[in-house]
């Protein structure tokens, strides 16, 4: 947080100035920065947030009651100089125990076990200003991976033209114009087959996280930009934690509209 010292008073946050970036990638203006950005940095609220919104979208599982103990069973009792469990009827296998093949699961998961998260208002709030505080600081940004122009201010602000763009073809022109390109290079050279079980189910795939564009809803650039790899859209209306920092871990590049800045300051 850049401060000011004020005389009698305490030092006031003085609101840092960053570029706007036109379709060609120079300079055309600058912009205050709204107070937001400003947020004490909470590495610790913003952990908090994010695993609270991937513990809630956990869905409740379980099997079915009588799994494993659709079998007409009886015991042989004592005397044969074979286990007293449970055997088919129909024949010798053992069935229905946890301990045999094809028996029931000792402590199978509960349906009625919930996953849910609780979290105040007020913290999950002051965890996506943080987040976005820490977008605006280069280490931090760097700190996550990303790769970027030196010369760039952050967070990337562009002109409202950008939200007119719906090719991914001229979306990442533009994106190289700005010197960005090479942190979506990173994200694809990146991608690689999951390692363990969960290649057979339906997240064969992990992708690192590019820059995160946030423009306004509706815009035809949101559907275009999502296209290129580990890039999200989003609008501001949308925007959470989980979209500034990805895991939990802040400092996401975020590009945004003029547009998208001003709704972001005013909410």
């Amino acid at each position: 947080m850049v401060e000011k010292k004020v005389a009698g008073k305490k030092k006031a946050p003085v609101r840092p100035t960053v570029n706007i970036y036109g379709k060609d990638g120079k300079v055309k203006g600058k912009v205050d920065l709204p107070d937001v950005f400003n947020t004490p940095f909470r590495p610790d609220i913003i952990r908090r947030a994010v695993v609270a919104a991937q513990a809630n979208r956990r869905q409740r599982y379980g099997p079915n009651p009588n799994s494993g103990m659709r079998h007409a069973t009886s015991t042989w009792g004592k005397g044969r100089g074979v286990a007293r469990v449970q055997r088919l009827t129909q024949g010798r296998h053992a069935a229905e125990s946890p301990n045999n093949v094809g028996g029931r699961r000792a402590h199978p998961p509960r349906p009625e076990h919930s996953f849910e998260k609780k979290i105040n208002v007020k913290e999950r709030q002051l965890a996506k200003a943080s987040a976005l505080g820490a977008s605006s600081v280069e280490e931090m940004v760097r700190g996550r991976g990303h790769r970027f122009d030196e010369k760039i201010s952050l967070p990337v602000i562009v002109v409202d033209d950008i939200e007119a763009m719906e090719k991914s073809k001229e979306i990442l022109e533009f994106l190289d114009s700005l010197g960005l390109g090479e942190d979506i290079k990173r994200a694809h050279d990146g991608i690689h087959i999951r390692a363990g079980r969960g290649k057979m189910r339906g997240r064969r795939y992990r992708k690192p996280r590019s820059l995160l564009l946030v423009a306004s809803q509706g815009s035809p650039v949101l559907k275009g930009a999502r296209n290129l790899p580990g890039v999200n859209t989003t609008s501001p209306e949308c925007l959470n934690t989980e979209h500034l920092a990805p895991g939990g871990d802040p400092g996401r590049l975020l590009v945004m509209t003029r547009k998208a800045l001003d709704q972001i300051g005013g909410a």
